[in-house]
């Protein structure tokens, strides 16, 4: 152990001392759940140390005192105790108070003299923990892996002096902080981006402008003399004067992907040629696809159909679920539960990616299956879309390229701060870096 003043203690011992507080979460009945009230937070909404509060049920006011004892307080820290084992969030400061779903088991320090709250939150997503939660989960082909609240007091933790303990958060909280700042930067520049897409290609504001004698307000002269100052009929109701309605199909070519045989090393061992599956998708943070879980060689790349896609292809996941969407920024090849869009200079990339969030309701629709919804290039393909000139998405694409490079650059960083805050955790918990230097090294 560390030092002298580093324990081990079992968590029934910090619960007997009032040091913390464990709790589960609530089951909740479908009735007591609605579109406005406290945000009712599950498993799903848990992930990469961030608790998502912006949800769609939530407790309805009416069933609100049902419910006093199990709302969040800020540095609660929460992780998946049934289904998905161990991932682990804290709720932030800013966050409303929220509930946790039955699945959900969320630990509180309630003394921070004793126990400082980002620590624990490290705590818990150190390899120590999750090797707890691993050894006594239960595991079962007709249940899913659960751990009791039990087995969790049982656990026998590393705690280190408080002063040691702030120390380690202070060091990895910086990290995550700009993590963060990262993130909510990146999401400002996206709606930046579909704003300005609703703007000139679903509302068509400097048409109606132009039609009202007006100058589109915000647009150099160059720009607003590539948009028309009249509408015409057309199959989707009235567009600007010129542009096209077509089969997307026929804008950008569709394709799918394909996946060498697992059995074959040939295809995977020493690979360098990215690979995709959906599954890639699900922990992104931005649309934007830097890396991929798996790798093909020459041999497997010649196995898929559609072999390897430049960058800026745009991958639209078609199964499992629909509707992850993500550029490539670089080349990659992809399994059949994508299709990818080979974007041109009558449909960029940008803009293409912008019509598919604004579209998914209508992608979504053309889904078929009874065991999981699927669309298929066929059914994606003749979705009619509005095409403007090809000098008017050549001026969108360059107005927002600098939006999703910035994006990228943001998450190339976050990358390379995530990659630094993991090395140093089981550093600064384990005491192979000296926590009294850190101290002395912090303000």
């Amino acid at each position: 152990m560390p030092g002298s003043e580093w324990r081990q203690i079992k968590v029934e011992e910090m619960i007997r001392r009032g040091v913390l507080a464990l709790n589960d979460g609530y089951r909740v009945r479908n009735v007591e759940l609605g579109p406005v009230g406290i945000p009712f937070v599950r498993g799903g909404d848990i992930g990469d140390g961030r608790i998502n509060t912006t949800v769609d049920d939530h407790i309805l006011p009416e069933f609100s005192t049902r419910v006093q004892s199990k709302l969040t307080q800020p540095y609660d820290v929460a992780f998946i105790a049934k289904g998905t084992v161990g991932r682990v969030g804290i709720i932030r400061p800013n966050q409303p108070q929220s509930v946790f779903a039955a699945q959900v088991c969320y630990w509180r320090s309630l003394d921070h003299e004793q126990l400082e709250p980002r620590f624990l939150f490290y705590l818990l997503t150190s390899a120590e923990f999750q090797s707890n939660l691993y050894a006594v989960k239960t595991h079962g082909s007709m249940v899913a892996d659960y751990v009791s609240m039990s087995d969790q007091r049982d656990f026998r933790l590393v705690f280190p002096p408080i002063r040691d303990q702030r120390a380690i958060a202070a060091v990895l909280g910086a990290l995550d902080d700009k993590i963060e700042l990262n993130r909510r930067m990146n999401a400002t520049l996206e709606a930046m981006a579909r704003a300005l897409f609703q703007s000139w290609f679903v509302d068509f504001d400097p048409v109606r402008a132009k039609l009202d004698g007006r100058s589109p307000p915000g647009l150099d002269p160059a720009t607003a003399a590539l948009f028309p100052a009249s509408f015409q009929d057309s199959p989707l109701g009235p567009i600007p004067q010129g542009w096209s309605v077509e089969p997307i199909g026929e804008v950008v070519p569709c394709v799918g992907g394909g996946t060498p045989s697992t059995a074959e090393p040939k295809y995977w061992d020493g690979g360098t040629h990215h690979w995709t599956t959906p599954k890639d998708f699900s922990s992104l943070q931005a649309p934007i696809l830097l890396d991929t879980d798996r790798k093909l060689t020459d041999a497997g790349i010649a196995k898929v159909s559609s072999g390897l896609l430049p960058a800026g292809t745009l991958l639209l996941s078609s199964r499992a679920p629909v509707g992850y969407l993500a550029i490539a920024a670089m080349p990659v090849a992809i399994n059949q539960g994508f299709i990818a869009l080979k974007c041109n200079e009558r449909a960029s990339g940008f803009f293409m990616l912008n019509w598919c969030q604004e579209n998914m309701a209508e992608i979504e629709s053309r889904a078929t299956g009874t065991t999981f919804a699927e669309i298929s290039k066929q059914n994606f393909r003749p979705i009619p879309m509005v095409v403007p000139p090809k000098e008017l998405m050549a001026a969108f694409t360059a107005a927002v390229a600098h939006f999703y490079t910035k994006i990228t650059t943001n998450l190339h960083q976050s990358r390379t701060l995530a990659t630094l805050r993991d090395t140093l955790l089981p550093k600064l918990l384990g005491g192979e870096l000296s926590v009294s230097a850190l101290i002395e090294s912090m303000p």
